[in-house]
This record gives C-alpha cells, structure tokens and sequence, in this order.
C-alpha cells in the first residue's frame, strides 16, 4: 500500500511531539514493505527553530538515526502529483485549515484513497471553533488518541467515523541501556511552555528535588527567564533542547524520571497521557507521574508506574524509589514489559490496519 502523510515536521521535533510517533509509525510501515511518503511545509516553525538553534548538520544526524526516514519539503500544493497513487492518506490536526479543507475537497471531488485526520492535541477543548474550518465531514474519519478526545468527536459529529489509536514508544530507539554509570537521580524531559504546568512542575518535580537534596537535570525549550531562574534557585541543572532519539541515553544516566502531564489534559482529557510515560517506561526507566486518570487502563498503577496524589507524596514516593533497588528494578521490569506486550509503533500499525478494514 502507499501511505501519503501530511505532518508539520517529520525532520525536527523541536517542540513537535507528534514527529516522536510519526517516526516509529513509517519506520514500521517501511519495515513491512508499504511505501512510505511524508510532506511538510518547508517553513514549519518546528524546523526553522531547530536549525536556527542547532544549524543545519543536525538534519544530518537525523537522517544517520533513521536511515529509511526523510519528507518532502513544499512550498506549494500539488495535490494531484502528491496524492498520485495513495491508499490511505493521513492528516495531522498541527497542518493548516486551509491544507485540510483541500484535502477533504480534493478527496470528494477525485480521490479513491482513504482520508483520516490525526488528532493529537487539545484543542478541540480548548479552541473548538476551529474545527469548524477544517471540513471533516469529507474525511473518511478521524484517529484520536484517546476516549476522552474520541467522545468530543462523537458529540460535536465533525466527522463520519472516529476509532482511538493511542501513541506509542518506537523501541527501535527508546529500549533500555543499563551499562551506563549513573550520572543524576532524576532526568525530566519536556518543554515549559504556556504556563499549562508551570504550577504543577513546581509541585511534582522542583520541590521534591529540593526537599530530598538530590541531583536532578531538565531538557527542554519554550523555558522562559523565570523557570530557568527556578532551576538555578532549586540546583537543578538545564539541558536545553535534546533531540528525541538522544532522551534514552540521558534516561540510562539517571535513576529515575517523573511525568508531569499539561493542564488541559489532565482537566478535560482525562486519560490521555501524552507519549513520554510510553517511551520513559520503554527505557526501563522507574517512572513517577503527577496525577492523570487512566481510565482506559494503559498501565497497571503501582507496578509499570506510581502515581503521586500531590507534591508532598511525590517527595516521598521518590525516595522510597531511590532507596529500594528491589522497588526500582521490579518497576523497570514491569514497565518494559508493558510496553513490548500491548504499547509500541508495531503494536500501532496493526491498529492502524484494522481500521483500514473498517472502511
């Protein structure tokens, strides 16, 4: 089959979470002999501020780490050359109204593939009305990467059909490494970004490093002068941005993570956790996450993760974590091992093929 994806980046997840997923899903598409091709504008702001931050040899780097792996950077829409031949094409909900209102018209007037938009975000929470601009009725459907999203589609009837595919860890990169020294007790990896957490980031992860004395370093960007003061303040070392591919080797150098998950989900997403528990835990990395709802039952609670109620149990929680190595092995264990059984890219593209044959 030929799989046609339009995305705002595959070349930089430069503050582009959706390029982690996206990533493991062609590589396993290509893995099964499907042809595999991606677009993206040529000036996503994800990609202009990662070579503006890092230069261009870093898309050089990328292509070293996923050798099967590249897009087609456009400035202009072709839709007949690039559609040429597609089976099923996917849309990511980060593209513009005006590309996904061509594709939904463009696959009404000519197109025999199968059209799904991908949703990956909160904003049909948060800004619905936009959604009213995309034309969703023409797409054969929608992939929602949770019930909770899954259910606002099904109310709002934006669209004729709507199935939950959950992201997922590419274990072709995020798998553990247990012969590096330990170099930190807690490694967090994600951006601070629009005040949906600062809150809660004091609470889960720079107060608890304080209060136990313990080593700890952040990566991320979108950090603005007040938290990387708050860093400074709580002894907690900055990384800057990382490439995603690199988060397992700075995972191996520490003894254990947190998860601190946006506001927006956490209030009206409920059970969505966003793609850094899959990956953490596929590192076998002993995980503590600030609270969520998994209501859909993605991990089992107390044994692939703990969860903390508050900032005061999440300080306790990590000790009791980096002083018990029975505690953090059986976690890394139990994690993994959920991970490889029901949560990786491989485990999508199967998803992904039983909708097909819904259509």
């Amino acid at each position: 089959m030929r799989f046609v994806f339009f995305t705002h980046s595959l070349l930089s997840d430069w503050n582009n979470g959706n390029a982690h997923f996206l990533r493991g899903i062609c590589a396993e598409l290509i893995d099964k002999k499907h042809v595999v091709t991606v677009f993206e504008p040529e000036e996503s702001w994800s990609l202009l501020n990662l070579l503006q931050e890092r230069g261009p040899e870093i898309l050089d780097e990328f292509h070293a780490t996923y050798p099967t792996l590249n897009s087609i950077r456009y400035r202009e829409l072709d839709l007949d050359n690039m559609l040429a031949g597609a089976d099923v094409v996917i849309v990511h909900e980060w593209n513009s109204p005006y590309l996904i209102r061509k594709l939904g018209d463009y696959r009404r007037k000519n197109g025999s593939f199968l059209l799904l938009f991908h949703d990956t975000h909160h904003r049909a929470v948060t800004e619905p009305g936009i959604y009213a601009q995309y034309g969703l009725g023409e797409f054969d459907g929608v992939l929602a990467y949770g019930s909770a999203l899954r259910d606002i589609y099904v109310r709002m009837q934006w669209t004729k059909k709507t199935w939950v595919w959950h992201e997922a860890a590419d274990v072709r990169i995020f798998r553990p490494n247990r012969e590096v020294p330990k170099s930190y007790d807690l490694i967090w990896v994600g951006n601070w970004g629009d005040e949906e957490r600062s809150e809660e980031l004091m609470e889960f992860m720079a107060r608890p490093v304080r209060e136990l004395g313990i080593s700890a370093k952040v990566y991320g960007v979108r950090y603005p002068e007040n938290a990387l003061e708050v860093l400074h303040q709580e002894n907690i070392d900055y990384g800057g941005w990382i490439p995603n591919y690199k988060v397992p080797e700075v995972f191996s150098r520490a003894r254990i993570t947190v998860h601190v998950p946006r506001r927006p989900y956490v209030n009206a997403l409920p059970g969505i956790p966003t793609i850094r528990p899959f990956e953490a835990l596929a590192c076998g990395i002993p995980l503590i996450s600030a609270p969520w709802d998994d209501r859909e039952r993605l991990f089992r609670e107390g044994r692939d993760l703990l969860f903390a109620e508050n900032g005061k149990e999440m300080t306790l929680l990590i000790e009791r974590v980096l002083n018990s190595q029975e505690l953090a092995e059986s976690l890394c264990t139990s994690g993994l091992e959920r991970i490889l059984e029901q949560h990786t890219c491989a485990h999508r593209v199967e998803e992904l093929f039983r909708i097909i044959s819904e259509t």
